[in-house]
């Protein structure tokens, strides 16, 4: 089985990934780490660089990368779900969570995290919430297509692990 967690950059993806994929005793991908890793530059740097055109297409290789893991947790990148047919991919393939956060709470853990984020390079911290928030409208569509969707900040583990997992 193949759990697949999507949503916003920094809704908790990675985090509640480790969590999610321990519990359940199977692998835990996080595509963003996987595409840094294969090509050896930050994503930062490869918009930078190469524009986000490229990159959602190599992010697509390393989507199709994961069908090779039978039994993972993958975390996607906040906008993987949203570009070619990947959700399609994503619902074939495996079971599927939203974790849907607010606007402002994205907002906060953005600038409480400081990681800088190729999409938000340009954004004034003043209309940091009011861009995530058209952002996240734009995705809702994609994201909203998933078989679980969970609300935050603070994902209730248990019964997500119920959900997905009910051996653990």
């Amino acid at each position: 089985m193949r759990i697949y967690l999507i949503g916003f950059m920094t809704s908790g993806k990675s985090c509640l990934g480790r969590e999610l994929a321990q519990a359940c005793n199977m692998e835990f991908l996080d595509c963003d780490e996987l595409f840094e890793e294969k090509y050896r530059i930050t994503i930062l740097d490869f918009f930078d660089k190469y524009g986000e055109g490229l990159f959602r297409k190599l992010e697509r290789e390393i989507l199709m990368e994961t069908l090779q893991h039978e039994h993972a947790v993958i975390a996607t990148g906040g906008g993987l779900p949203c570009f070619f047919d990947n959700m399609d991919v994503i619902l074939r393939s495996g079971v599927s969570i939203y974790l849907r956060m607010s606007g402002h709470d994205l907002a906060k853990r953005i600038r409480e995290i400081k990681k800088q984020r190729p999409l938000l390079k340009e954004i004034p911290s003043a209309g940091l919430e009011g861009y995530i928030s058209s952002l996240m409208e734009e995705r809702e569509p994609f994201y909203g297509k998933a078989d679980h969707t969970f609300n935050g900040p603070d994902y209730p583990l248990q019964e997500i692990l119920e959900t997905v997992c009910p051996k653990h």
